[in-house]
């Protein structure tokens, strides 16, 4: 059985501290093929299409495609800020590595 993923309260307050529900947009959270390890992650604002998997909280939304969806099984996406920056991140279980940067990983 496929999770779906789960987004923390901490990125949800980060949408909207950036007005992306204002602005009628929602952070899309993708995987593609490539990036130093096979996949990486692809992450932005974009507007919502049909097939899109919509997790709402806090008057925000994240969206998943259905393509990427079973890369994302059981995944959490959150936001931290760090001394290196300020980031949405994903703690993906399916992963078996990733590299430095946290946007490229292998499964």
């Amino acid at each position: 059985m496929q999770l779906p993923p789960k987004v923390t309260d901490r990125a949800f307050e980060r949408l909207a501290e950036i007005g992306a529900s204002d602005q009628g947009q929602a952070l899309r959270v993708a995987v593609e093929g490539g990036g130093c390890s096979g996949f990486q992650y692809e992450i932005k604002l974009d507007t919502p299409n049909d097939d899109d998997l919509v997790l709402k909280g806090n008057g925000e939304a994240v969206l998943i495609d259905a393509v990427s969806l079973p890369f994302l099984t059981d995944a959490v996406i959150d936001f931290t800020e760090e001394l290196i920056g300020a980031r949405f991140v994903i703690n993906n279980p399916n992963a078996t590595s990733s590299c430095g940067c946290g946007t490229s990983f292998s499964m």
